[in-house]
């Protein structure tokens, strides 16, 4: 569907919105390591995700924050944060 959006174009991305809460942990650790295949393939994986075990995998993130002003975003990479 989102090829035929894009004109035929390959998108070579993957948006994964939650799931991880209820899997084992051998098969999380299975799926980060799957994910982290496809992007040394050169593909863009985007994850929602609260599991801490991928917070701690996933080297950029995007996290969004409830402020009393509405929803803040914030970058980080590593142990980096950029408002």
């Amino acid at each position: 569907m989102v090829r035929a959006a894009a004109g035929g174009q390959d998108m070579d991305t993957l948006f994964v919105d939650e799931g991880f809460g209820s899997l084992d942990e051998d098969t999380l650790e299975q799926v980060l390591e799957t994910i982290d295949g496809l992007r040394q393939n050169g593909r863009v994986i985007g994850l929602v995700s609260h599991v801490a075990e991928m917070k701690q995998r996933i080297g950029t993130q995007l996290v969004v924050s409830k402020t009393p002003k509405g929803s803040h975003l914030s970058v980080m990479t590593g142990l980096e944060t950029n408002a």
